[in-house]
């Protein structure tokens, strides 16, 4: 059984989560639910096409895709990446909590970056 469409539904309630966290002021919240989507969008894009995927950095799963990736859409993987555990964990910056680390700024710029990469995946999907 092929639970692409599952990984994808569970990405689009991500980025769904994303969005009211961001508009809710927990920034960090929103920066890792995006990148959460977009890393279960390409998971459900590998399962799509046959294959496994395993880890949490989006712009290598983009990269061990049998298709052609636009080196942009890799890039903005590369800053969803970065947000994966900072996001999270306090000792990830030298003092205060990550809540404190992260802004509309950030937070705008990862769901962007999530929503263009399920767009991709959803166009590969189609």
């Amino acid at each position: 059984m092929n639970r692409a469409k599952d990984w994808l539904v569970q990405a689009e309630k991500d980025l769904e989560m994303a969005e009211i966290a961001r508009n809710a002021g927990r920034h960090e919240w929103a920066c890792f639910a995006a990148q959460q989507a977009a890393e279960k969008a390409v998971k459900a894009l590998h399962l799509h096409l046959g294959q496994e995927a395993w880890g949490h950095l989006v712009a290598r799963l983009l990269k061990e895709l049998p298709l052609e990736v636009p080196q942009e859409l890799v890039e903005k993987a590369r800053y969803l990446d970065g947000l994966y555990i900072p996001t999270r964990y306090p000792d990830a910056f030298p003092e205060g909590p990550s809540a404190e680390h992260y802004g509309p700024l950030q937070s705008e710029e990862a769901v962007a970056c999530a929503r263009e990469v399920l767009g991709f995946v959803r166009a590969q999907m189609a």
